[in-house]
């Protein structure tokens, strides 16, 4: 059977057809128009493209703006992680709300424990559909799941069908599968641990360990959401005994919202108010978006009781669960997921309505995308003003120097041949002059890119590595460690203070360029403008919520945990996979700063040389024909008028790129 999305219009967009799906399409609906958007952004943005190189504005400074907005859209994900203790009916609420239209289980939902390892949903074109699959003992060797990420031959792969659901549901089963081992190799794989009997496992008959079979599993698959940027991260308990620390350092603090299931007959057990406590309340407000949800309603509707009744006892855990969370109550939404999967599968508009499932699609839609889109809107908005500015002070030089070529040869109306030669070797000394003054330009070109050294090598990955090496050794070393919150304490102060310091260099070289771009400005009529400095300042915050999420492994409770060599190193790699995106994307940042100036630099210094060029051939030419002088002016005011129009015209097909997806792009193109 294939999915009821498989031959749907608009590229595959997932739409249910079950009753009901007018009041419920807002998560399906706003995911879709958020890809309708990105799509049409990239369509426009190559018709720019295009355009630019048509019309030979395609200047590297632009190049570089526009290859930035490429990736911002190409590359956004939206992710979102299901959190929660076992049996809570995660794995199904994923299937309820992604996979209903399979008309079957996709997530393996059974009774017990069935997320072994943390599992990734979603979608790259360059991969066949497929199951990936890191085994457990790749905990034994240093890499970090970053890196583990690059080396695709260590994972084993199962090819997925997805037009055939029951082969699909049956690759997928494999997330679930586990291991029996020795005691010493559970030790080993952190499973086991001497200090903590009460939470070690308990040995099988033949005294071998359960553990999983799997560290992480990525499923890569066409489904309409995930081609369109959705990842779904669906995590196995937080708080088990060999929990992977890169899961709650890395992966969820980076999710864009995380939804957590409780079971509504128990409310906040014990066990989900710690995962709670140490997890994710110390992602911080506006890290993710958090919903709480209390599934299984169903286990609340009771014959002997009215639909109020039940309602009232509903609303009773959501206030309850909201007060001890410390949540709006708006923010805690109850459903039955299982209920919500039968009724799509079924079409049973009445029983889709009672297990509120629309509430927490309507919730995902309006709340998280709404809130992606705002952030990425902003993001590309400022990318456009750039880009604006780059092609801007181009296409002001060149009328800058169009018009005065014009002015200059109307000035020689009437002179003899003498005043005509007299100019020429004017602008040819000009000429030489500018020429001459390389040796200044490049004295600008030095101090800037020594003071660039500087900074690069305050967020170089050499200096991160030193700088973290040390706790790295504390927290690696044998038995109880003393001093360690002293010792992480001092390493993120220490970065701390090398942000400030290259926040601090990034000020003092945007003020060298203001002032060398103005002294250029004056001495040869440029119209350079130094581009706005990066804000390294602000990855402190990104600093803090990293900072934050480790200080859960570094309490009292963790002490005997971290006391384990393996854990406290799988603790360490974690902590650098997380710094080192922190300090490349600052990096990313600073470069682009730096390559818009030079390119800005570049470009003027192109357009003098060729104006230089222009101004002879049109004295030669006035020079040999009478006539000449008036058809230069007249070709000179020619291309004058079509620069203004280019000049309007790239303002129209950038606000285009600005516009809603409901808009034929190729309308903007029209000549």
């Amino acid at each position: 059977m294939r999915p009821r999305w498989a031959a749907l219009p608009r590229g595959g967009c997932y739409i249910d057809r079950s009753p009901a799906k007018h009041c419920r399409m807002s998560f399906i609906q706003a995911f879709d128009q958020h890809g309708a958007w990105r799509k049409q952004f990239a369509l426009r943005l190559k018709l720019l493209s295009e355009w630019l190189a048509d019309h030979d504005l395609m200047e590297p400074g632009i190049r570089e703006r526009l290859d930035q907005l490429h990736a911002q859209i190409k590359n956004d994900k939206i992710t979102v992680a299901f959190v929660a203790e076992f049996s809570r009916g995660k794995s199904e609420l994923i299937n309820a709300v992604f996979f209903a239209g399979y008309g079957r289980r996709i997530m393996p939902a059974s009774a017990g424990r069935t997320t072994m390892c943390p599992t990734e949903l979603a979608y790259d074109a360059d991969l066949p559909p497929c199951l990936r699959l890191l085994p457990i003992e790749t905990r034994l060797q240093p890499q970090s799941l970053l890196d583990w990420r690059h080396a695709p031959a260590k994972w084993e792969r199962v090819d997925l069908d997805v037009n055939d659901p029951k082969q699909l549901a049956k690759a997928i089963q494999k997330v679930s599968e586990v291991r029996h081992v020795p005691v010493d190799e559970a030790r080993a794989l952190g499973f086991w641990h001497d200090e903590l009997p009460e939470d070690n496992p308990l040995p099988g008959p033949d005294g071998l360990i359960e553990v999983p079979r799997w560290r992480h599993a990525l499923i890569n698959m066409a489904h309409p959401l995930l081609k369109q940027g959705l990842v779904i991260l669906d995590t196995p308990g937080l708080n088990a005994i060999g929990a992977e620390p890169e899961l709650t350092v890395s992966l969820l603090p980076q999710a864009h919202a995380v939804v957590f299931i409780l079971a509504a007959d128990t409310g906040v057990t014990k066990s989900d108010l710690s995962i709670w406590r140490q997890h994710l309340a110390t992602l911080g407000d506006g890290q993710a978006s958090r919903l709480v949800v209390l599934n299984k309603i169903d286990t609340m509707w009771d014959a002997l009781s009215s639909p109020e009744q039940v309602q009232l006892q509903i609303a009773a855990q959501r206030a309850d669960s909201a007060e001890i969370l410390g949540v709006p109550q708006s923010q805690v939404l109850a459903v039955s997921a299982q209920k919500g999967l039968l009724a799509k599968v079924n079409r049973d508009e009445e029983l889709l309505k009672a297990s509120q499932l629309i509430d927490l699609e309507r919730a995902l839609g309006e709340g998280l995308l709404g809130q992606r889109r705002r952030i990425l809107g902003a993001a590309v908005a400022s990318g456009v003003e750039a880009l604006r500015g780059e092609a801007g002070r181009m296409v002001h030089s060149r009328l800058r120097d169009l018009v005065e070529q014009i002015q200059e040869l109307d000035g020689l109306r009437g002179k003899n041949a003498g005043v005509i030669k007299q100019m020429r070797l004017r602008i040819e000394q000009e000429q030489a002059d500018f020429d001459a003054s390389g040796a200044k330009i490049q004295a600008v070109r030095s101090v800037h890119l020594r003071l660039l050294k500087d900074l690069f090598a305050l967020l170089s990955p050499s200096h991160l590595k030193a700088e973290v090496a040390t706790l790295a050794k504390q927290l690696k070393s044998p038995g109880i460690k003393l001093g360690v919150r002293r010792a992480y304490d001092g390493t993120f102060n220490r970065l701390r203070e090398d942000l400030a310091r290259a926040d601090e260099m990034a000020g003092e070289i945007q003020s060298m360029l203001e002032g060398s771009f103005k002294n250029l400005n004056a001495e040869y009529g440029f119209s350079l403008q130094a581009p706005s400095s990066p804000q390294l300042a602000l990855y402190r915050r990104d600093l803090d919520l990293i900072e934050k999420s480790h200080l859960q492994y570094l309490s009292l409770g963790n002490a005997l945990r971290l006391a384990q060599p393996e854990f406290a190193e799988r603790l360490a790699r974690a902590l650098m996979s997380r710094l080192r995106v922190v300090y490349e994307t600052a990096v990313n940042e600073v470069e682009l700063w730096n390559k818009s100036a030079a390119a800005q630099l570049d470009a003027q210094l192109r357009e003098r040389r060729r104006n230089f060029t222009r101004r002879i051939e049109a004295v030669s030419r006035i020079q040999q024909a009478a006539s000449g002088l008036d058809e230069r002016i007249r070709e000179l005011q020619a291309q004058q008028a079509a620069l203004n129009q280019l000049e309007a015209k790239f303002e129209e097909l950038t606000a285009h790129l600005l516009a809603a997806p409901d808009e034929e792009p190729a309308e903007a193109l029209a000549a």
